[in-house]
């Protein structure tokens, strides 16, 4: 397996702003948000066909460390049809067992189960979930990989609210 050391962001079409956002996060030098973005690899061009698609879509994700999932109800809704690129994504981070990080786009710091799509909640897959801040991201995508180890096939997690607190938020 190649190095891994990208970081994968899944979302649904829809939320092409938030990950826009995310992207000036990072390029922001008042902001202290970084990631090394594994969209960046292996480029599918509009024509591709959708099997081209998800085979891109699968060389990125066997590139990433780690994946942030922007939860929203059109990811939830997407990931779960079983048809959608977001769908096959919810696939193989499973299938490769990526730690993840779900932000949740609506600003809620718990677990909200209407932004993450079936998959992951049947499958009791082992996730941080957030606010979509850039600092509770970053502390989350720092501890994410450590705790997908510590806490395999586990169920979805939750920072308590002092750990907010602690980051300023």
């Amino acid at each position: 397996m190649s190095y891994r050391n990208k970081t994968y962001v899944a979302f649904a079409s829809e939320d092409i702003r938030s990950y826009r956002l995310m992207e000036a996060w990072r390029d922001n030098a008042r902001i202290d948000f970084n990631f090394y973005d594994a969209h960046d690899l292996y480029v599918a061009r509009d024509t591709s066909t959708p099997d081209t698609i998800k085979r891109r879509l699968r060389e990125r994700l066997n590139n990433a460390k780690q994946v942030v999932l922007l939860a929203s109800p059109d990811a939830k809704r997407k990931g779960g049809d079983g048809v959608s690129f977001l769908a096959h994504e919810i696939k193989v981070i499973q299938e490769l067992d990526l730690p993840l990080v779900i932000a949740n786009i609506n600003q809620s710091r718990v677990i909200d189960r209407g932004g993450i799509p079936n998959p992951l909640i049947d499958a009791n897959y082992t996730s941080l979930n957030v606010s979509f801040q850039p600092k509770i991201i970053m502390y989350a995508l720092d501890r994410c990989i450590g705790f997908h180890a510590d806490h395999p096939k586990s169920k979805a997690w939750e920072y308590k609210p002092f750990v907010y607190s602690s980051l300023g938020l």
